[in-house]
Parts: structure tokens; C-alpha cells; sequence
């Protein structure tokens, strides 16, 4: 009878503790880089952006090498970002392209880098149509810990990137 208790006993604490452990391990995102946080060498020059859920404002942010700290996330301050190197990684980063003012990034063809192996780097584009509206989604998805090669469409009206990925243009 003792051991049968011990039994149950250890099968209800593994069964109540289980739940706690497993969702930390399928579920790990990538922390969202901070002004002045540490970034790798291989992200410098690259732009990312935070987007505040609360105010709805979105600060922009650029691997920089900063003379005797190293590469650091800063502010990137100019009221009109673009760039050929962008970073995401929890939430949708999305980008205006050429089919819109002020665009931030540019069409033609893209390699996206996971940035560990079990990442997926994941694209949803729309171009502008000639007639004035927007193409339905087109949806480009790699495979976890694979490059994905794209073409962002001419007229590119918005993107939205995703996974924990360096999106670089093919020059």
C-alpha cells in the first residue's frame, strides 16, 4: 500500500510540474533588442524596429559599433528609415515599399538568415495594382534553419517580416 502511494504520489507531481517546464522550451523568442543593448558583428548596419503596443509608436533601432563598447543597438534617428538590412525576430516587423511614400524597404531579390537553427524566416507581401488596390498576400516561408530567397514585388506596398532572421538585399 506505501508504494503505491509513492507511486501516485510521484505520477501526480510529475503530471502538475510537466506543464510548468514544456512551454519555456517550444516557446522561446528571441528577446527584442533594446536601445543600447549588445548586437552581434554580423548585424552591423542592419535597422529593426520596436513597435510600442500602448502609444502605438515605433522606434527604430541600428547595429552600430560604438568606439570601445563594441556593437550596440542605438536609435536610429532619421525621420525617413530605409534600409538594405533588416532584422526581426518575435513580432511582425512591417516594412513600406516603393508603392508608398517614404518607403523603408526596396524590391528585388533578398536572402533572409535565420539566426539559430530552429527559426523560420516567413514574408507577406502586397504590391500596389495598377487600377489603385493592392495584390492579395503573397506568402514566402523557409524552412527552420535554412536561408530563404525572395523577390520583394515591384510596387511593393507593405511587407511583413518575420521569425528571428536578417532579411539582406542581393546587390
Amino acid at each position: 500500500m506505501k508504494l503505491r502511494m509513492t507511486v501516485a504520489a510521484t505520477a501526480l507531481i510529475l503530471t502538475a510540474t510537466a506543464p510548468l517546464v514544456a512551454p519555456a522550451v517550444i516557446s522561446a523568442e528571441p528577446a527584442a533588442p533594446q536601445a543600447d543593448t549588445p548586437c552581434p558583428q554580423s548585424l552591423a548596419g542592419a535597422l529593426t524596429q520596436l513597435l510600442n503596443y500602448t502609444t502605438e509608436v515605433t522606434t527604430y533601432l541600428e547595429c552600430r559599433d560604438q568606439p570601445g563598447v563594441g556593437y550596440r543597438w542605438q536609435v536610429f534617428d532619421s525621420p525617413y528609415p530605409s534600409s538594405d538590412r533588416w532584422v526581426s525576430y518575435g513580432p511582425k516587423l512591417v516594412l513600406h515599399g516603393q508603392g508608398q511614400r517614404n518607403r523603408e524597404i526596396d524590391s528585388g531579390d533578398w536572402i533572409a538568415y535565420p539566426q539559430d537553427s530552429g527559426s523560420h524566416c516567413k514574408a507577406e507581401q502586397a504590391a500596389v495594382l495598377s487600377s489603385g488596390g493592392v495584390t492579395p498576400p503573397q506568402v514566402s516561408t523557409g524552412e527552420p534553419g535554412r536561408p530563404l530567397k525572395l523577390q520583394l514585388l515591384p510596387l511593393l506596398f507593405t511587407v511583413e517580416l518575420s521569425g528571428n532572421c536578417l532579411w539582406q538585399k542581393v546587390e
